[in-house]
């Protein structure tokens, strides 16, 4: 049997192997995540969607996940089957509903208004192709929400005690990658392929690919469970309903998730409009927009390791979520200001709502480990990423309505794959002024975290080497 000083998780090199493995699946799911995020304006010209229509569907990804709390029940699979199991079937999930979703958007499904119904309640109206996309997106979002709790609990049962928030920060920046791919590759792929559906095709083949990197995971894992010690491990975390009981009456967990759904809410809904935010403040064609938003996710790629790697060293992980909140703040404050339209100004705050990217979730998801004994850790993330999913269910939809209801200020010809075509525009300072109030909620709430930290002793605020 290995002794535990020759464990594979006490090897460097198997550790950075494993999490190269996990983190692979991220980039792809990422990607297909935004992907459809520079092409707003395409799909109004070509799916005659408006902004309402644009909204659901970019708030269905958590439809599922809140209201049939797919995401919760996601939890108890992983703590009571393993992340080879649970990771494999989030996979194969997400692979249902993007076929779902590329059937919607390739022009299978009409374009007419069609409408969801219970007896004399209507629930949703909205364009046919909206509801069907819809539907493969909050499937996906089934799947992507199920793997991002399976990862994070993989990475802790490897790195717990070594490099943990170094590790988390860095499958998150993987993450991040697909994300900013998201914001400048798919208008250029639409175009090259005259195909709308063009990065959901590359995504689905992607993912297919990820699912082989995670059985080449499985198989390392699955040699972790033959160790003795290991073996104990896996013994403690057999599921047991009362877990979620203890998880739930922990006070400092409700804080973080909600500062956690909060702060998500005003950074990926954003992100769902920012290329047409850009396109529309700053002057510049969608395919190069892209570009501006991109620096977001490349920024948070190449800092979040770096805060991830000082949390781990010197601690202070609730200040550090202090600080990214108060960044996020006064950027969207400033991007709310109508006339401060400089190319330059957009690009710097760009850069520094990347610093808030990788400040808040290096800091925060190694922070839950902390709070939540590691049997129950599944769980803990499961339901944090349901309260997170409120918010990126519901922001997308609100400032869809709020820009189809108020925020309109006529149409103008754009030159787009050489034609002049009629594009609505909009006056974003509405949308960004309700993401800086998320930011202000977000900085409440990482206060309060420091100061449960304080009374509790959960050791937010100290290293993570033991």
């Amino acid at each position: 049997m290995t002794e535990l000083g020759t464990s594979l998780r006490d090897k460097r090199g198997f550790r950075w192997l494993i999490l190269g493995l996990v983190s692979i699946t991220m980039l792809w799911f990422y990607y297909l995540t935004d992907a459809m995020a520079p092409l707003q304006a395409r799909l109004e010209m070509d799916l005659s969607w408006n902004a309402a229509d644009y909204g659901l569907y970019s708030g269905a990804y958590g439809w599922f996940n809140v209201f049939l709390l797919m995401l919760v029940f996601g939890g108890m699979i992983l703590d009571k089957m393993g992340v080879r199991f649970t990771g494999v079937l989030a996979i194969l999930i997400l692979l249902i509903g993007a076929g779902i979703k590329y059937w919607a958007i390739s022009g299978h499904v009409g374009t007419e208004i069609s409408s969801v119904e219970i007896g004399s309640w209507t629930l949703i109206t909205a364009r046919k192709s909206a509801l069907v996309a819809g539907l493969g997106f909050a499937v996906f979002g089934v799947g992507a929400e199920m793997f991002g709790v399976t990862a994070n609990k993989a990475i802790i049962r490897w790195f717990k005690g070594k490099e943990l928030a170094l590790a988390i920060s860095l499958n998150i920046s993987v993450g991040r990658i697909g994300t900013a791919l998201a914001m400048f590759t798919p208008v250029p792929l639409v175009i090259w392929s005259k195909n709308l559906a063009a990065p959901v095709i590359l995504s689905m083949l992607l993912l297919c690919l990820g699912l082989l990197f995670y059985i080449c995971f499985s198989v390392f894992d699955r040699q972790l469970d033959k160790e003795k010690t290991e073996k104990q491990s896996a013994n403690q975390e057999e599921f047991q309903f009362s877990d979620i009981l203890a998880v739930v009456k922990i006070k400092a967990f409700w804080i973080i998730s909600i500062l956690c759904a909060l702060f998500y809410s005003a950074l990926f809904p954003f992100i769902k409009y920012a290329t047409m935010l850009v396109v529309q403040k700053f002057g510049v064609s969608d395919a190069f927009a892209g570009l501006i938003p991109a620096l977001l996710p490349l920024g948070a790629l190449i800092l979040t390791p770096v805060f991830g790697s000082m949390y781990d060293k010197r601690g202070k992980g609730a200040t550090i979520m202090i600080i990214g909140s108060s960044l996020l703040l006064a950027v969207h404050l400033l991007f709310a200001v109508p006339h401060l339209n400089s190319f330059y100004v957009a690009i710097g705050l760009i850069l520094l709502l990347g610093i808030s990217f990788s400040l808040v979730p290096s800091a925060m998801w190694p922070s839950i480990a902390k709070i939540i004994p590691e049997q129950r850790v599944g769980t803990a993330y499961a339901i944090t990423f349901w309260v997170q999913n409120w918010g990126i269910m519901g922001v997308p939809m609100l400032i869809g309505y709020i820009l189809n209801r108020y925020c309109i200020v006529g149409t103008e010809e754009k030159m787009i794959d050489g034609n002049l075509l009629e594009v609505t525009s909009y006056q974003y300072t509405l949308p960004m002024l309700i993401f800086a109030c998320f930011g202000a909620l977000a900085i409440v709430f990482a206060w309060w975290l420091k100061y449960e930290d304080a009374k509790k002793g959960y050791g937010l605020e100290e290293p993570n080497f033991v």
